[in-house]
């Protein structure tokens, strides 16, 4: 019987049926492997450079969805903040508000609402986290193409946008009122 060393590298791993002889280099540092690499699991074994290619693309595209999950995250976000501003102003309409002194209004998202937020939050979640474990086989081919991935998304799905108040020259400087961005806890 053939022992398989699984630390520190997990080269020829038999990952396939011993019918097609087909082996999976797992290397658990850093490393240039095309063929008969293996990603996540022994279906995404790469046979052929062009495998490695849409794996590759694919791995790009996943950064690319990351972006755009936090865009679509942010809008929906904002446009909760939008909402509760118009019915905070029709609010101010109240003849036994508007006399009253200034005051805070706080909101709290639907249940619907916040099953929205969460779904968007778990989909980012998920696919941070499957980015970070295809990172950790170390294939400097595959992290490339993470990198590819984040810079397309980025540009493609975050124009900056900066609203910038001209024409006030004294007094204290207007409440923001927007939603707080907390950085990812888990890649980036």
């Amino acid at each position: 019987m053939e022992s398989h060393h699984l630390f520190p590298r997990m080269s020829g791993m038999d990952m396939g049926s011993s019918a097609t002889n087909s082996s999976c280099s797992v290397e658990m540092i850093w490393n240039w492997t095309v063929i008969d690499s293996c990603f996540l699991s022994s279906s995404w074994h790469v046979t052929t450079k062009a495998m490695f290619a849409v794996s590759c693309i694919g791995v790009a595209l996943l950064g690319v969805s990351l972006e755009f999950l936090r865009r679509v995250s942010k809008d929906y976000e904002e446009s909760l903040m939008r909402q509760f501003q118009r019915h905070a102003i029709t609010q101010l309409d109240d003849p036994l508000i508007c006399g009253a002194p200034a005051s805070v209004v706080t909101y709290r998202a639907s249940p619907i609402q916040q099953v929205i937020r969460a779904l968007l939050h778990v989909a980012q979640f998920g696919v941070a986290y499957i980015t970070m474990l295809i990172a950790m086989y170390y294939n400097g081919f595959i992290i490339i193409s993470i990198f590819i991935g984040a810079f397309l998304g980025k540009l493609f799905f975050d124009w900056g946008q900066y609203k910038v108040v001209l024409g006030q020259t004294q007094g204290p400087a207007p409440p923001k009122v927007g939603v707080v961005e907390e950085a990812t806890k888990c890649c980036g």
